[in-house]
């Protein structure tokens, strides 16, 4: 059905007739996206149209005026109506008679509805006070009536804009620096928010604007495509959710591409991204260019005074070999010749970096089209000013952005295309997987001091998550990929060998830190293995921090830290010759023996509580960062220690960050023996609960007089969970000769309160002994390894472990 058609179903037949018309539109009609708009524009134009005409009779000076959204004709299923009743003051009553005859009908359909009812002066005096009220008018569209009138209005609001640009201007883009900071930037979120956010539809509204005021105008390449492909999403999200919202809810996103026709919620959330890098892109390049010609303005007329009138000369000062500062931005020299300088692109980056400046959209356009391709591999220049490049801090980001915005980086690069705008599904997660890797950089290249091959680490920060374009394990994916750019850009034999080390084994420390037995020499032992050689592992542990550090705040911490630290020690101990130490040798410290004994003389738990600080990595002398709290427990040897420890806990809301459970021997004449439990705790929030409280709870669940699965039941049931959103299934596996002294079991599941305590109740339930635990939280998820060992203390036997394994799995889906 054409709009043609809609329309004439329509007329004459009043809001019935509309709704009928409009229903069918919507959901039965073959048109989308721009024409489905149009369409729905447009028969609604003569529906508001009939209403006037019905309603004004003989009424003159007077006129209908469609503005914002609506006045340009993008009208998603659910939008709001945003209209004017214009009128000259002549009939104030028959005026407000008339839009009692519009609105209501308007309202009785149940249509959101943005209206206002003004004289041409009050609408140029209310928009002269309201920024978005004058951006809503710029937009006016004649729907009905006096078209002088409309006319008049738009003609005025278009002068006073420009008149007022060096003003408003200024105004305008504090909102949107408002706005993105309030709701973030769209090319990153996982649930963005199509209009608000940074890079959305109100930010292609504020570049139209700008254009309107004739002071600047953005790079217009792309950026109707973005818009629409944006609109096109709202237009899916309004249909399949049936409501007025611009957030793109996760459990919302595979309909949405089902709507759209695209493959899944990833393809979807591609397309968003990349119109939203368009956008934001196109904002940057346009605000900075009202800033500078906002400060031409200013400067002209006192260097014109000091000049004698002359026309005033533009200072250029040289950055490098081809590249100059001009107006606070990097653009080529006048004897540059891109044509003949393939190197010329990452050299005009590297000195805009350095410089802190950001390069001019016409130079990154000029070096687009007509530089040649470097050749294979790389010359030394080339290579070393990609490492400028990544080494230069946070202006790296803004540099990269613009020569990817125009393809420069994929020419560079081709493996980049598979990362670039790719979501990653993990709240852990701020960036998209491109640009995790910059920021990854980033955070690397404040850490170059520490490492004897800065290169190695910046272009290593750069390529670790590459194979996340690839299906299956990504390190192994990008150890092909990192093999294969390392030799175009360039590296020799041996560096090519370094790189691909540090991408295969990104990920070795911090999940070797936080999921296994450091005290265990076959942990030790297979790191060093993995690593090889000193200056790797020096390499591997900064890039480890600049991974987490650029990933998120939820994935690096003091307590982080300081386990890979203790991690790399151990093993760069055994790289220089050194074997680990018997974990069975470490003897007990006064501290222990005394709680020990204590709780063999009572009978029943003892504890302590003792803060973990560490001093500031950068300012040794400054107060001592929390690593958490130590809490040593000894308890009689009895069955059920570690899931009434766990239990307890996890009533006082102490999140366990790593366990350890061993058998104490006792002082000549005691018999009997005392478990001792030293784990690191810290609280969710607020302060620790005092160790006598713990101590009471502990002996009542050992007692069997609290019923801690009750409690954490009711804690469970008011455990906030994301409406519609389904955690995947825990999955316990037996990790194959991770240690010699016990079977090593881990436990992939969504974090919740009790987690633990269920666990220990299951392993317990299974006749095994639990050595040690390390705990490890990101975001939702828990990642939790556990020793353990038969009742004598050895290793399980194979079936017995995997037996084990699959009854804790289906204790903990139960």
């Amino acid at each position: 059905m054409t709009s043609t058609d809609v329309r004439t179903e329509a007329e004459g037949s009043g809001p019935s007739g509309y709704a009928a018309a409009r229903l069918h539109l919507l959901t039965q009609g073959e048109q989308s996206g721009p024409p489905r708009r149009a369409a729905l524009s447009d028969l609604t134009d003569n529906w508001l149209a009939e209403l006037f005409t019905a309603g004004a009779e003989q009424l003159r000076g007077v006129s209908l005026v469609a503005v914002g959204g609506y006045g340009r004709g993008e009208l998603s299923p659910r939008s709001d109506l945003d209209l004017l009743l214009l009128h000259d003051g002549s009939d104030s009553k028959a005026v407000a008679a008339l839009a009692d005859r519009i609105w209501y009908p308007v309202w009785d359909l149940g249509l959101a509805l943005d209206h206002s009812v003004r004289t041409p002066a009050e609408a140029r005096k209310t928009a002269a006070e309201d920024l978005k009220v004058q951006l809503g008018l710029l937009d006016a569209r004649h729907l009905a009536g006096d078209l002088g009138l409309t006319a008049g209005l738009r003609t005025a609001v278009l002068a006073d804009w420009r008149n007022q640009a060096p003003k408003r201007l200024p105004e305008l883009q504090e909102l949107c620096a408002e706005r993105a900071e309030r709701q973030g930037e769209l090319q990153y979120l996982l649930e963005p928010d199509l209009k608000e956010a940074r890079g959305g539809l109100r930010d292609a509204t504020a570049l139209r604007a700008v254009a309107a005021s004739w002071l600047a105008d953005a790079p217009r390449e792309g950026l109707a495509d973005a818009r629409r492909r944006l609109l096109d999403v709202r237009d899916a999200l309004h249909l399949t959710t049936g409501r007025a919202t611009d957030r793109l809810a996760l459990q919302e996103q595979d309909q949405v591409a089902t709507e759209l026709g695209l493959l899944d919620a990833d393809t979807l959330l591609r397309q968003v991204y990349e119109a939203a890098r368009v956008i934001s892109y196109a904002s940057d390049v346009t605000w900075r260019e009202v800033g500078r010609v906002l400060r031409s303005r200013a400067v002209r007329p006192r260097l014109r005074a000091m000049l004698g009138g002359g026309k005033p000369v533009t200072e250029r000062s040289p950055l490098a070999e081809g590249v100059v500062e001009q107006d606070g931005e990097v653009v080529l020299a006048r004897a540059a010749r891109p044509e003949r300088d393939p190197v010329l692109p990452l050299r005009a980056a590297a000195a805009a970096a350095q410089a802190g400046l950001p390069l001019s959209l016409h130079a990154v356009r000029r070096m687009a089209g007509s530089v040649r391709p470097l050749p294979t591999p790389w010359p030394a220049e080339a290579r070393e000013q990609l490492v400028t490049l990544l080494g230069s801090g946070r202006p790296t980001v803004e540099v990269w952005e613009a020569l990817e915005a125009e393809g420069l980086i994929t020419r560079l690069l081709p493996d980049w295309e598979r990362v670039r705008c790719r979501p990653q599904r993990n709240a852990v997660h701020l960036w998209t997987v491109d640009r995790h890797l910059i920021e990854t950089a980033v955070r690397a290249s404040e850490l170059t001091r520490r490492v004897g091959r800065p290169d190695l680490l910046l272009v290593a920060a750069l390529l670790h998550d590459i194979g996340k374009g690839w299906p299956g394990d990504h390190s192994l994916a990008g150890e092909i990929i990192a093999r294969d750019v390392a030799g175009r850009i360039g590296f020799d034999r041996d560096d090519v060998a370094v790189l691909a080390t540090l991408v295969r084994h990104h990920l070795l420390l911090v999940e070797t830190a936080t999921r296994r037995d450091l005290e265990d020499p076959a942990t030790v032992r297979s790191v060093a293995e993995a690593v090889g050689s000193q200056s790797t592992l020096e390499l591997l542990h900064a890039l480890t921090e600049a991974d987490a550090l650029a990933t998120g705040p939820a994935a690096w911490s003091t307590w982080r830290s300081a386990l890979v630290t203790d991690l790399v020690k151990r093993v760069c101990a055994v790289l220089a010759g050194d074997e680990p130490a018997d974990p069975e040798a470490a003897t007990p410290t006064a501290e222990q023996e005394r709680l020990a004994v204590e709780a063999h003389r009572t009978g029943g738990p003892v504890l302590s509580l003792r803060a973990q600080t560490e001093p500031p990595a950068e300012e040794p002398s400054g107060e001592p960062e929390p690593l958490g709290v130590e809490l040593l427990i000894a308890v009689p040897d009895q069955p059920g220690v570690l899931p009434a420890v766990s239990g307890v806990l996890a009533m006082h809301r102490l999140t366990v960050r790593t366990a350890e459970l061993r058998a104490l021997d006792l002082p000549d004449g005691m018999d009997g023996s005392v478990l001792l439990l030293d784990w690191r705790v810290a609280a969710e929030y607020g302060s620790l609960p005092q160790a006598a409280r713990l101590r009471a709870d502990l002996v009542r669940a050992l007692d069997g007089s609290l019923d801690i699965s009750s409690r954490l039941a009711e804690r469970d049931a008011a455990y906030p969970r994301r409406r519609g959103v389904v955690p995947p299934p825990p999955r316990v596996t037996v990790a194959p000769a991770a240690s010699h002294h016990a079977t090593v079991i881990e436990v992939r599941a969504q974090d919740a309160p009790g987690l633990l305590f269920r666990i220990g109740r299951a392993l317990e339930k299974a006749g095994v002994r639990v050595r040690s635990a390390h705990v490890s939280t990101l975001g939702a998820n828990a990642v939790d390894a556990f020793y353990v060992t038969t009742a004598t203390g050895a290793p399980l036997p194979g079936e017995e472990a995997v037996s084990v394994a699959r009854a804790l799995e289906e204790a903990l889906r139960g």
